[in-house]
């Protein structure tokens, strides 16, 4: 690959939004409203981080009726980089593996630990040791929280003193497994697609 276009193809790299893209798309095709909703910002902002993607060949497009659809071009990530795929592949594995035979074992494992581990009024006896059960305690408890909405430290804080006063490990533990990203004392949620899977322990 030329320089040049090397670096514009890093350059499409450099914005969190369009990593978060590019990890959606690897699971399926999808349209801008739909990659909207999924990551809680405007399909205008879509459209412009597809447009930066698609100048550089990662992201390709079809029409389907008035829509158009997108998706990841496996060729130039697996060319160029070798990390990013890993981590697409991972997550393509993980939602391949949670299939409807596994389901119903799943739900019960789930009610199981929420019934052990969480109050009537959903305070948390203790926080799991073992990581599956912790897990599954995380997923319910940032559930709750908005896609797309920015959160101070102080209102994660308290919202997660509303389960177990440990806020600080709590905390952690959302970043950790991917739940959330934390960027200048800024919370937000990440789609759940990119939630660490207990389903696959």
């Amino acid at each position: 690959m030329q320089l040049d276009k090397l670096v514009n193809y890093y350059k499409a790299l450099s914005d969190r939004n369009r990593i978060r893209i590019l990890i959606l798309l690897a699971k399926e095709e999808m349209n801008g409203l739909t990659l909207a909703e999924k990551l809680g910002v405007t399909p205008a902002t879509i459209t412009h981080h597809i447009a930066k993607l698609k100048a550089v060949g990662i992201v390709m497009e079809r029409r389907e009726k008035n829509a158009s659809i997108y998706r990841v071009s496996q060729y130039l990530l697996e060319q160029n980089d070798g990390a990013l795929v890993n981590l697409m592949k991972e997550q393509q594995n993980m939602s391949d593996n949670d299939n409807e035979q596994h389901r119903d074992k799943h739900e019960k494992m789930r009610e199981s630990v929420l019934k052990s581990f969480f109050t009537p009024d959903q305070t948390l006896k203790q926080i799991p040791s073992q990581l599956k059960k912790k897990l599954i305690a995380l997923e319910f408890m940032v559930q709750n929280l908005e896609i797309g909405k920015k959160y101070s430290e102080k209102e994660i804080n308290e919202y997660i003193q509303t389960f177990h006063p440990d806020y600080a490990t709590l905390r952690r533990e959302f970043i950790m497994h991917q739940y959330m990203f934390r960027e200048n004392e800024v919370y937000e949620l990440n789609p759940r697609e990119m939630w660490a899977k207990w389903q696959n322990l």
